[in-house]
């Protein structure tokens, strides 16, 4: 992977830009000292994916929209100065975060009531991946809105294809629990999943939770990617215990941080059969036998005629002609 700039030096040498085109774009945006015009924009929730770090890793349309937008809704309106400066836009930004969620949907809402156009961002990557935005897109959704998504950038995902580690199933679990007891329990109901895992971590926190992922997960493949797509990005590799031991012993922790666990051996899948009914019965109280069927055996690596089989038992029900599933 070609390494990127910092995006402190972009952001100085899109300042340049502007300075040589002698404009500033209203309703369009800046490229290399070029005012490009935006398109008019529907109105409705724009949900727009930005750089993770190096501010050319951005869509043309997401310029377009951030743009014509009436406004942006980002979580900290001085990152997203950023972005917006670097690029010669001038739409307004107006703060949407986890602590004022409550007050500043409404808000939002309420000017998606009127016809305005809302782009909604995070602070980096796709919205919606750890922040509040899903409230709003939801709210949105319920009160009739529009709601369009623009796909870009993403830190799990770049995370996930940079570490070499299977790709084919993969499950986001976000930071795990600061304290220890939650996070070690956490870890404990991970173990048996058969895919790969992606993890957030702060660089301070970092040592511990892998000494916890090795202890609770045993001797898996990971990769550790901290500070993607930007000037010192780096990705290490190894079994989780020899890297709880890097950082551990004084490793970089500054940055961003995410961890990819390769999957579990198949032996470690099995699950025993009080574990496999307790999930079975959580499942039959929310899904038809055949659904919960469908996600149990997918969870504890069974076959799936067994946990049919058992899944009727639970259930006190007996199988319908061409209704049982194909085992293997």
């Amino acid at each position: 992977m070609p390494r990127a700039h910092d995006s402190r030096a972009l952001a100085a040498a899109g300042n340049d830009d502007r300075a040589a085109s002698g404009a500033t774009a209203r309703s369009g945006f800046v490229i290399n000292g070029h005012v490009m015009p935006a398109p008019a924009l529907a109105a409705g929730l724009h949900v727009v994916a930005t750089p993770i770090g190096n501010l050319r890793d951005i869509t043309l349309r997401a310029l377009e929209v951030l743009a014509a937008a009436d406004v942006i809704a980002c979580e900290d309106t001085r990152v997203t100065r950023k972005l917006v400066d670097h690029y010669g836009i001038v739409t307004p930004l107006t703060s949407y975060h986890e602590h004022n969620a409550a007050e500043a949907r409404p808000k939002l809402l309420a000017r998606l009531g009127a016809g305005a156009t809302v782009a909604l961002v995070s602070d980096a990557g796709t919205p919606l991946v750890s922040d509040p935005g899903f409230k709003l897109v939801r709210a949105a959704r319920e009160a009739g809105h529009s709601v369009t998504v623009l796909p870009g950038p993403s830190a799990p995902l770049a995370a996930l294809v940079v570490s070499g580690l299977p790709a084919d199933r993969f499950s986001f679990e976000g930071f795990l629990p600061p304290k220890a007891g939650a996070r070690r329990a956490r870890i404990a109901e991970l173990a048996r999943l058969p895919a790969t895992l992606l993890l957030f971590e702060s660089g301070p926190r970092l040592a511990v939770a892998l000494a916890d992922l090795a202890s609770g997960l045993g001797p898996r493949e990971a990769a550790i990617c901290r500070e993607l797509t930007k000037l010192h990005e780096e990705v290490r590799r190894g079994l989780l215990a020899d890297l709880a031991a890097l950082y551990a012993a004084g490793g970089e922790t500054r940055g961003e941080f995410v961890i990819v666990v390769g999957p579990p051996p198949d032996d470690v899948v099995a699950m025993l059969p009080d574990e496999l009914d307790v999930l079975l019965r959580a499942a039959l109280n929310r899904l038809s036998v055949k659904e919960a069927v469908a996600e149990i055996a997918a969870v504890a690596g069974r076959p799936r005629r067994e946990v049919y089989q058992r899944a009727l038992a639970l259930a006190g029900e007996r199988p319908q002609a061409g209704e049982e599933p194909d085992g293997s």
